[in-house]
């Protein structure tokens, strides 16, 4: 007999898989996705009835999603995919919002939309066969979207409370963070947004990008305050017709970006950032796009970076 000697946090990559993460800009080095199949075939005439923008082609999606997997290898980027062995739900492409990762496991989202239930089991299943723990998975009246979580520092994370991430959940979350060591500042949300992801992204250790009027002002004061250049996107079209804002970090100031958004491409270019273009316009009719479809596994951790 000998005592365990090694921490949790130690365990990653040797007993448990590889995972964690304390940043949204350190090197990416691992997703999740679900590949698209015969669920959107299930899609109605009436798309709004399964929270989609418009009528769907799911052989394009399909084509489109495979494209930008294929952009994660070529940019490096470990591909893992959901595999439901039932079919799933129509949105489970959006991998982003049914979890959220941490420096030491995963958190388990629980979809506030009734169209959306179930979706979790899928990746629970995913998780679970990649070795990787689920700390929490949210219980009760809660619920939890992923894309509602950001990481401002190792020590910080922003949470967002609105349409899809309630009070409940939030709290949750917020009681895990703290057992790990973490402070939270909680933000809510104005109507008319879906998530944090679609308001702010953070692209290296000193730059976010912020949608104006959608981030509430007291949250772009801290932004500040912890020593952030915050830059506005500047064309508010493309941010809502083109998703513009909804990219992927790949590493510092480098992004997989939505393509046909010439004016976004260029000003983010212009703060040094290179960007990678992905053709997703079918995609975003079903109201989503790269930061939607993509869980984030594993980044480099600042203690190791």
């Amino acid at each position: 007999w000998r005592p365990r000697e090694r921490s949790f946090k130690e365990e990653l990559g040797s007993i448990w898989g590889p995972c964690g993460l304390d940043s949204e800009w350190r090197p990416l080095r691992t997703v999740l996705l679900h590949s698209p199949g015969g669920e959107l075939e299930q899609v109605s005439q009436s798309p709004s009835s399964s929270l989609m923008l418009d009528t769907i082609d799911p052989a394009s999606i399909s084509h489109q999603h495979d494209q930008m997997a294929e952009a994660y290898g070529i940019a490096g980027v470990q591909v893992h995919y959901v595999r439901p062995s039932d079919l799933p739900p129509p949105n489970q492409l959006f991998s982003a919002d049914l979890f959220a990762m941490t420096p030491e496991g995963a958190i388990l989202g629980r979809p506030a939309s009734e169209v959306r239930a179930g979706e979790e089991r899928w990746v629970a299943r995913a998780l679970s066969d990649l070795g990787i723990p689920i700390l929490l998975s949210i219980r009760g009246g809660g619920t939890f979207e992923g894309a509602d979580l950001m990481w401002l520092s190792p020590e910080l994370a922003l949470m967002a409370v609105g349409f899809r991430t309630n009070e409940e959940g939030a709290n949750q979350v917020q009681a895990l963070l703290h057992d790990l060591g973490v402070r939270v500042l909680k933000t809510y949300l104005p109507p008319g947004t879906m998530h944090l992801m679609g308001q702010l992204r953070i692209v290296d250790h000193d730059l976010a990008i912020v949608w104006r009027d959608r981030l509430p002002e007291e949250c772009v004061l801290d932004l500040l305050a912890l020593g952030f250049d915050v830059a506005y996107v500047p064309d508010e079209g493309e941010a809502r017709s083109g998703f513009a804002l909804n990219f992927v970090v790949l590493g510092p100031r480098k992004v997989l970006m939505p393509a046909g958004n010439p004016v976004s491409q260029a000003f983010y270019e212009g703060l040094g950032i290179e960007c990678l273009p992905v053709e997703v316009g079918s995609i975003s009719k079903a109201a989503g796009s790269i930061g939607c479809l993509t869980g984030i596994l594993e980044r480099d951790l600042a203690t190791i970076s």
